[in-house]
């Protein structure tokens, strides 16, 4: 496994936008990047080519999930992530902490770790933060993140008080299985600290100097989009970046709708994953520079035209809306991958394009321009 790491290169001389770098051995990305999400080792109804075609250079899966199934011994068999799906990529394994705590009354969080019934079979099983480290060194992906407890919105300060102090301790004694490890494989992988806090700014201020305190040189921040106004969420991001060292990779989970990626990036976020370019193309909606695209609406039945005349990728060059609408209609399995393959080409042409704006200074005009075009439906 080569060494992981990320350097923080240019800041939009505007606004706190920036580019980074972030590398494995000879693999560089530039940041800020969208990583879409693989939870079972796939991201859905797409290839790997695929995913190549597409200009996508990372993915996030879920050690959780992959925990459960396969099991990580059988992937650790089959030659680890990257040649069980034959992506070569950058490879995210969340720890699964939001799906585990999203599974209510059927798990007990306590200080030892949390134990769950799995939403597969039934069975019971007991994860502690150095299991999840344990799991993610089988699976061997690259950038690693540890268990953590995540609470929705909107939760009592003493209740996220304690949440936080819980993870805490929890990503203590992940740091430490994870430095033994890496001294005794010569591991070159990342461990992200995630911060959480909810939307209370002196929390999450506490869990940046602690974190700071344990080790940690690189973040993801949790325990957002669950719920909690807009403002509210940026303005946290915001005060929680101002207490990190810029030299440090920053990764917002599960924030992935092109507005808040805007809003996100201007804060001075790297990093996103999120579900919705494969969701939404699954279920027959298109992104366009337009806003979002209900390719099953009667009024495209007859449309010759392309689903986003300024998108340049295979689906666009070569089949209609017209068709595209027959395929939904006509419940055919081709109408998942087409759409699901122009949505995530198209997110990674947004996030090009965002990174030039950045290069140039003109992230902010890029900002106001795409959202004066973009709307949520058109």
């Amino acid at each position: 496994m080569k060494r992981v790491e990320f350097s923080f290169v240019y800041q939009d001389k505007n606004s706190s936008a920036r580019l980074g770098r972030l590398k494995r051995g000879n693999y560089e990305i530039e940041t800020p990047s969208f990583f879409p999400v693989a939870t079972q080792a796939t991201v859905k109804s797409l290839s790997p080519q695929e995913l190549s075609e597409c200009g996508v250079e990372g993915i996030l899966t879920n050690a959780y999930h992959l925990y459960l199934r396969p099991g990580v011994d059988i992937i650790r068999h089959l030659g680890g992530i990257h040649k069980f799906m034959h992506y070569f990529g950058l490879i995210i394994t969340d720890s699964g902490g939001y799906q585990i705590f999203s599974l209510e009354g059927l798990r007990r969080s306590e200080d030892g770790g949390v134990s769950f019934t799995s939403h597969i079979d039934g069975s019971l099983h007991f994860l502690t933060p150095e299991k999840v480290i344990e799991i993610q060194e089988a699976i061997d992906s690259d950038i690693w993140v540890h268990l953590d407890e995540c609470l929705k919105y909107p939760v009592l300060f003493s209740r996220a008080r304690s949440s936080l102090q819980r993870t805490l301790e929890w990503a203590r004694r992940s740091w430490s299985k994870f430095q033994r490890l890496k001294e005794t494989k010569q591991m070159g992988q990342m461990l992200l600290g995630v911060i959480q806090g909810a939307t209370y700014p002196d929390l999450r201020k506490q869990a940046v100097e602690e974190m700071l305190k344990i080790g940690f040189r690189h973040f993801s921040l949790g325990g957002l989009s669950v719920g909690e106004p807009f403002d509210l969420r940026y303005n946290i991001v915001s005060k929680t970046i101002a207490e990190l060292p810029s030299s440090s990779l920053r990764y917002l989970m599960g924030v992935g709708k092109p507005a808040d990626i805007l809003e996100a990036v201007e804060c001075g976020i790297d990093l996103f994953d999120c579900i919705l370019p494969t969701r939404l193309g699954r279920s027959g909606t298109a992104f366009t520079s337009k806003g979002r695209l209900i390719i099953r609406d009667a009024r495209f039945r007859r449309d010759e035209s392309p689903v986003d005349r300024n998108c340049s990728c295979f689906v666009c060059q070569n089949f209609s809306r017209a068709y595209l609408r027959h395929l939904i209609n006509a419940q055919e399995i081709l109408a998942a991958r087409l759409l699901s393959y122009h949505n995530v080409f198209w997110y990674e042409n947004f996030m090009s394009n965002m990174r030039e704006a950045i290069k140039n200074d003109s992230f902010i005009k890029f900002k106001k321009e795409f959202l004066d075009e973009y709307h949520n439906q058109v």
